[in-house]
């Protein structure tokens, strides 16, 4: 259920440890942290394959025609009184360069991996499920419950899997493509804004044997990839976009931005704390809807057909994570779903 925040688990450094940890008021603590997961680009430096000050202006004209609900409508803490000032910092990102520094130095001190957004249970429930899918739709299936999908043999698993490239936006450290290749799958990339997470998940791949898994230092808001892929994951991405000061309208960037990634007939799986799976439906229905434009009378022009190839539909959600009755309504503290790209 939106509203609610999960505690990033540290693979590494126990709950007494956490326990003990000295609180100071100019640090943020794990609960604030654990609104964002991995990371999420803002600037790279590779540039904009479009013009940035259009690419914002656009977005704000359609923010404008009501298309989108204001920023406090996505985040998390919207009953909190310090919600502008902690939306404001983790927009930052000299926040997740200084984290992720962090995280760095940890790793090569001590051999620490770092903390997993949203805890090691639901990346394990995110992984298997996505191979579940992936394995469903290459048997010719498009599933609604992923959960009914049967494994035929690891080795037809493996054969279905290595078809699939798949990209992890805002990666971090890069934890689940170590996940996913477990799996099965074999063309995975990881990017991220920060130069940090790229050097914690390249250094984290060699050690732990994931040498394959390619990493690269992107803006998911004006990437420079010029390759699409059959699967885009998402673990917190956009709800980290979303706590920025301009969030509604970077959210629209985003949607803009991932249509171009996702290979027509690929997927999306987006897991989220801070949106529910009607939420998440409904904004990719109002960005199909900004993409398409009101139906005219006219002949469908080039431009237009285009638009509707980009769009996405609601495929499927996890339904394994445990739920709770709040205010008369049944809903997660997480929620996954995925989106297929027309």
């Amino acid at each position: 259920m939106a509203g609610f925040r999960m505690l990033p688990e540290d693979s590494d450094i126990s709950q007494q440890a956490r326990a003990t940890a000295p609180a100071t008021a100019d640090l943020v603590s794990d609960d604030d942290r654990s609104i964002a997961a991995d990371s999420w680009s803002i600037k790279s430096e590779y540039g904009s394959t479009l013009d940035d000050e259009q690419r914002h202006a656009d977005a704000a004209e359609a923010l404008s025609s009501g298309n989108y609900r204001a920023a406090f409508d996505y985040s998390s803490d919207k009953d909190e009184p310090d919600a502008e000032a902690v939306s404001s910092m983790l927009g930052l990102q000299t926040y997740w360069d200084a984290a992720y520094d962090n995280e760095l130095t940890n790793f090569r001190e001590h051999g620490h991996a770092g903390e997993v957004w949203f805890g090691v249970d639901v990346m394990d429930i995110v992984s298997s499920w996505t191979k579940s899918l992936c394995i469903g739709i290459s048997q010719g299936h498009m599933p609604n419950n992923v959960d009914e999908i049967k494994s035929e043999s690891p080795e037809q698993d493996d054969k279905y899997l290595s078809s699939w490239s798949v990209l992890d936006i805002g990666t971090g450290n890069g934890l689940l493509l170590q996940e996913l290749a477990k799996q099965g799958f074999s063309d995975l990339t990881g990017t991220d804004y920060s130069d940090g997470a790229i050097n914690l998940a390249q250094s984290l791949a060699h050690r732990d044997g994931f040498s394959n898994i390619k990493f690269l230092v992107d803006d998911v808001l004006e990437t420079k990839l010029e390759r699409q892929f059959q699967l885009v994951m998402d673990k917190g991405t956009l709800d980290a976009i979303g706590l920025h000061p301009d969030g509604p309208v970077k959210r629209m960037m985003y949607w803009d931005s991932v249509s171009r990634l996702v290979a027509p007939g690929g997927i999306l799986v987006i897991t989220s704390c801070n949106s529910t799976k009607d939420e998440l439906v409904q904004e990719v229905e109002s960005f199909n809807q900004r993409k398409i434009g009101p139906s005219q009378e006219h002949e469908t022009t080039k431009d237009e057909e285009s638009c509707k190839d980009h769009s996405f539909r609601y495929l499927s959600h996890v339904r394994s994570y445990p739920t709770f009755m709040f205010g008369g309504t049944v809903g997660s503290r997480v929620a996954t779903v995925v989106f297929i790209r027309n």
